[in-house]
């Protein structure tokens, strides 16, 4: 048998320390979301009259060593995240903002009135009023 030396064993000790503390962050994150998800899931769906307040994107970027080689050597693969938020107004003078898909994102303008339809924080659609 190898004797253990005290380096590896302080190496052990932090690695160990590290990856329960990932793993509680991790899992933080899916109780989290499961949470959320659950709780949209019992608010009722409403509809009210709005007005498109504001529009923001949020990109983040990431790279990633090709080949897992964390020096570069083999280059990075680069990629990109947009997440597209909407807050509306209503009549009341509350705000509130919601995560919408690039398509809605699209089609609405800062201004545009019309009825808002959301479950809890889970936005739901906006039917923009003829003008």
């Amino acid at each position: 048998m190898l004797p253990v030396s005290s380096g590896f064993l302080a190496f052990e000790i932090i690695f160990t320390v590290f990856f329960c503390l990932a793993a509680v962050v991790v899992l933080f994150g899916i109780v989290r979301a499961a949470v959320g998800w659950h709780r949209n899931n019992r608010s009722p769906r409403l509809t009210v009259e709005a007005a498109v307040a504001a529009k923001r994107t949020d990109v983040t970027h990431t790279q990633n060593a090709n080949a897992g080689d964390i020096t570069g050597a083999h280059g990075f693969t680069a990629t990109t995240h947009t997440t597209f938020y909407v807050t509306f107004e209503v009549e009341s003078g509350d705000r509130m903002e919601f995560a919408v898909r690039g398509e809605d994102f699209g089609q609405l303008a800062e201004g545009d009135r019309g009825r808002l339809s959301f479950q809890g924080t889970r936005y739901l659609g906006f039917a923009r009023e003829k003008q």
